[in-house]
């Protein structure tokens, strides 16, 4: 009896602590993501020298725009959910979620932290450690083509059509230097699980450098970051929404519909900025915090509490998903737009043969340096 009730108290707090780690996680995930269409306006505004928005307001406090996303959920809410006569009805309805679901579920495998113990229980802070999470990614991350094509397709627009061909052989395209620019990592690490990666980026190098991904792979990075904004589908890459061209592959859409797919982008926008600070920046790692604490090269130590080493390992991973998102943000107002032969041209005849490259010298190096 007792290993019975034994057995059905580990279940409850492991069914506990997912729940908890989804809620909180995805919850975070969600709020950042509508206070990121704030910051898209503010960061264009300032770049423009411009206001940006300031007028939505709550009793006469508008706290400096704080209220614009508010206003734009209750504004996509009540509008009216327009749907074209000639729209194949089903596929019209289920494109926004093949485009919002992907992209949710790869947090999942984001690690955001390394562990807790909670009365004696080792707690991962991440939602599915995957022992391929990598290819995970690259997986799912391949689905979200479907809610591109859908919606241009089954809105039987021929402007919209032509937006969701262009997505999809760009998605299509940039998905493969996107997955080629990650074979070094795992070379180098010998894994493909993101937890374990970022634990790898834990040691030293010369004992002193930090081993992140930056530092071993700084080329895989460049190109690693030029592909993922591309599949993101935004600025200098945008091509899919051009309006001096094209009118987007949802240009038929309205209300929550048509903020699904914006919100998609934004929520991808956070996926990327913590692929980069998890693949390339040492994820929750900070430099010489360990387990029991800092411990500096020449023997000096700062021994901390358990709790606080796991709060500074999140706030670490937080500060670096920020910053990443604040970046593209800046990109997407600073370079113009490629044309789509420019674009294409980019990925087959640039980013293509210098991935392949980067996998050269990176299996000649660890060749020589007796790695392999």
């Amino acid at each position: 009896m007792t290993e019975f009730i034994k057995a059905h108290l580990d279940l409850l707090l492991f069914t506990g602590a997912a729940a908890v780690k989804v809620l909180v996680f995805l919850g975070g995930v969600l709020s950042f993501a509508g206070l990121l269409t704030l910051a898209e306006r503010k960061v264009s505004a300032l770049m423009q020298d411009r206001m940006g928005p300031n007028r939505a307001s709550v009793f006469g406090f508008t706290l400096n725009g704080l209220f614009h996303p508010l206003a734009d959920a209750i504004k996509m809410a009540v509008k009216e959910d327009f749907v074209p006569g000639r729209a194949e009805k089903l596929l019209f309805a289920l494109a926004p979620f093949f485009a919002v679901v992907p992209v949710l579920a790869l947090f999942a495998v984001i690690p955001f932290g390394d562990y807790v113990t909670l009365y004696g229980y080792r707690l991962d802070l991440q939602i599915a450690d995957l022992p391929l999470g990598l290819f995970f990614v690259l997986a799912l991350s391949g689905l979200a083509i479907y809610g591109v094509f859908l919606a241009g397709w089954a809105s039987k627009n021929n402007f919209a059509l032509l937006g969701a061909m262009r997505g999809a052989a760009q998605m299509v395209s940039y998905e493969i230097v996107l997955g080629l620019t990650l074979v070094g990592l795992m070379m180098i690490y010998g894994t493909a699980s993101l937890q374990e990666l970022v634990r790898a980026q834990g040691k030293l190098l010369f004992g002193l450098v930090p081993a992140w991904g930056i530092v071993c792979q700084p080329f895989a990075f460049v190109l690693f970051l030029t592909a993922a904004v591309a599949e993101n589908k935004r600025t200098p890459f945008d091509l899919v929404e051009g309006e001096s061209e094209i009118i987007g592959y949802f240009m038929e859409y309205s209300s929550m519909r048509f903020a699904a797919f914006m919100f998609a982008e934004f929520t991808e926008i956070i996926l990327v900025s913590m692929l980069a600070a998890t693949l390339f920046f040492g994820g929750w790692q900070l430099p010489y915090l360990y387990e029991t604490g800092f411990q500096f090269p020449g023997g000096a130590a700062l021994p901390l509490n358990h709790y606080l080493v796991a709060v500074l390992q999140v706030a670490a991973f937080s500060v670096k998903t920020v910053f990443f998102s604040w970046f593209l943000l800046v990109v997407r107002w600073t370079l113009p737009r490629f044309r789509f032969d420019q674009l294409m041209g980019l990925c087959w005849k640039a980013l293509l043969p210098l991935a392949l490259l980067n996998i050269l010298v990176t299996g000649a190096l660890l060749l020589l340096l007796g790695k392999l």
